[in-house]
């Protein structure tokens, strides 16, 4: 099965960030950026499948050449090869115009390989924007079908079997292939790297295709205006009720939501 994994190089969310002084832009000053998590959830999803029916991941990304350093990460735990997907005029793309590019690229890494890609997996959403909108609008712009929110997926006759969560609980999905899925967290978490995948993923080349390689794709304007950036209000600590019993402690609480006149 040919699979390609479509990712992107985000800041580390696990990291405070505030935005500068008196300005509404972010402050990524000594902030890494990292794989975005959803996306490691669809590789570490893309490579069991792999590990159960055999053939072969490509990791792609949209992003400065540095992100580099993101595909080689995928490439230490389960991709086999990867591309960067870099330009100038990529820089303002948002998620309608990051499809058509991501699209371009897959038929140019079609064309080369000389065989389609049975399975597109992709995050979710990404957790600086979480527009949640990369996955259908990449299927729309490939003409195949799309299956949101994976948390498993299997092979089957007809083509795969995903298993979606749903607001209500889960539900099964099968689509035949070529198809576009979007990963939501599984049960299992990413494998980690080893030191031998490491040392093997820093020596593979990982070319960069720009906009001429891509017949001169246009990704247009973005469609979506920012209004305002702020950070959220901060909230007031809590009351901590320490009274000797459990009994004193409601009494407590009860006279100061009166005193507070909440009841």
């Amino acid at each position: 099965m040919e699979i390609l994994v479509c990712l992107k190089q985000v800041p580390d969310d696990s990291v405070e960030i505030h935005l500068k002084p008196g300005t509404e832009e972010v402050n990524l000053d000594g902030v890494t950026p990292v794989v975005n998590a959803f996306d490691t959830y669809a590789l570490e999803m893309a490579t069991r499948l792999k590990e159960a029916v055999g053939g072969s991941i490509t990791a792609i990304t949209v992003g400065p050449e540095k992100a580099r350093d993101a595909v080689k990460t995928c490439l230490a735990v389960g991709a086999n090869q990867g591309y960067v997907i870099s330009d100038p005029t990529f820089e303002d793309a948002d998620t309608l115009g990051r499809s058509k590019i991501l699209a371009a690229a897959i038929r140019k890494l079609e064309a080369d390989a000389g065989k389609p890609f049975d399975l597109i997996f992709c995050g979710r959403e990404a957790t600086d924007r979480a527009s949640g909108q990369l996955g259908p609008q990449l299927a729309e712009a490939l003409g195949t079908g799309v299956i949101v929110d994976l948390v498993d997926i299997e092979q089957t006759d007809a083509g795969i079997c995903a298993k979606q969560e749903t607001e209500e609980g889960y539900r099964k999905v099968e689509s035949a292939l070529p198809c576009v899925v979007t990963v939501n967290k599984p049960a299992y978490d990413p494998r980690y790297p080893t030191i031998k995948s490491k040392m093997a993923a820093r020596k593979m080349a990982i070319p960069v295709l720009s906009a001429a390689d891509l017949d001169s794709v246009e990704p247009g304007k973005p469609t979506a205006h920012v209004v305002k950036v702020f950070e959220p209000a901060k909230r007031q600590a809590g009351v901590k009720i320490n009274e000797e019993t459990a009994a004193e402690s409601a009494i407590k609480a009860v006279d100061m939501m009166a005193a507070a006149k909440l009841l």
